[in-house]
């Protein structure tokens, strides 16, 4: 048997386990990482960009990530998400395909929503550290590799675009207010510009409920953070796709979907509520007793409207409640999708009504 000098010549092995299969390397463990850190199989870090309806900017936005990895020395891949788009923005991603390796792209059969398709852009992602962004650049792409350099430190799990304060919006300021009471998640100034340890990746993935909210989930989670404040750009194309209905049920998402607070509450006001009428009654029947009753229906009028709004509004949340469950229960998978680029690769996104994983059609 020859003997090798440990200090000297030892030669440094291990296995990895990527996708159920096992890889030996027999190289030193410094280049072996970088080696598969750097395969195409699993680049370094995955950009994920859900897109709906964002044909004029797209291509823009493509080229100015990619110029910056790519100056950056980064291994990456884009991961392009059409949340059912109608502008061609899915031509804009087939073209880009075309003249860029890197990219993979999903289709949507329809909008499911960008919490849908971040979440699919989530289950394509395979890159170590993964980074969610939007289309229109709002989340400005010279912050990638300052993200990168946190992560790469070890310290941190996440690191997480914080908004810096514009102007005084006071229904925005007294939702995260008021958010952070009942959920007891600090959602101020938070954006869905993360970038995501893989581990943070799989434990979103492993979450089971259908109501997603990408940016509370990831907080509740609890996860090592570093923040990084941006100030967003200026949409440079396009309109906003965010409307006030849509921000509405974001918002009513948010709180149902981490807090029975608002139930509580109910249970509360009709505390509050049985011992005002049992006041009231009292003094009524005291009145009554003693002669000094006041004819008129007044009194009478407003306790039922006001006992009448107060019930429409506890059967509201109830009902918001029973939504949800009704949402959960039906298990419906999150999105269906349409067609995947390259055209040769096998589509990471199977149907799984266990897991809620989306059938490719």
């Amino acid at each position: 048997m020859v003997r090798v000098n440990e200090r000297v010549n030892r030669v440094k092995c291990f296995l990895v386990l990527y996708n159920d299969r096992l890889f030996f390397h027999n190289t030193p463990i410094m280049s072996a990482v970088a080696a598969f850190s750097t395969s195409p199989a699993c680049p370094m870090c995955s950009i994920v960009i859900p897109a709906h309806c964002e044909a004029k900017g797209l291509r823009h936005a493509i080229d100015t990530v990619a110029d910056i990895l790519t100056r950056h020395g980064v291994s990456f891949e884009l991961v392009l998400i059409d949340d059912g788009s109608t502008d061609g923005s899915w031509e804009v991603i087939t073209q880009a395909c075309n003249d860029y390796p890197f990219i993979r792209a999903a289709r949507l059969t329809r909008r499911f929503g960008k919490e849908a398709a971040m979440r699919a852009g989530l289950q394509m992602a395979r890159g170590r550290a993964v980074i969610v962004m939007d289309a229109d650049l709002q989340h400005p792409p010279s912050l990638l590799p300052e993200m990168l350099r946190l992560w790469e430190t070890g310290d941190f799990d996440v690191v997480e675009g914080i908004k810096q304060p514009q102007g005084t919006n006071i229904l925005r300021r007294l939702f995260f207010t008021l958010n952070s009471k009942l959920t007891g998640v600090d959602l101020r100034e938070a954006s869905d510009f993360k970038l995501l340890n893989r581990r943070v990746v799989d434990a979103y993935l492993a979450l089971p409920e259908r109501n997603l909210f990408f940016r509370g989930m990831i907080a509740w989670s609890g996860y090592k953070t570093a923040t990084l404040p941006f100030t967003p750009d200026e949409r440079q194309h396009g309109e906003t796709q965010w409307s006030f209905r849509r921000l509405t049920r974001l918002a009513l998402t948010s709180i149902t979907s981490f807090s029975s607070i608002p139930l509580h509450l109910i249970t509360s006001l009709g505390i509050v509520f049985t011992i005002a009428a049992l006041l009231l009654g009292a003094q009524t029947l005291y009145n009554k007793l003693s002669g000094n009753a006041i004819d008129g229906f007044t009194t009478v009028i407003l306790l039922l409207l006001i006992t009448g709004s107060v019930i429409m509004l506890a059967l509201g949340v109830i009902g918001e409640y029973l939504a949800r469950i009704y949402e959960e229960v039906k298990r419906r998978p999150l999105f269906f999708v349409q067609e995947t680029l390259p055209k040769d690769q096998e589509s990471e996104l199977r149907h799984s009504r266990e897991s809620g994983n989306p059938e490719k059609i």
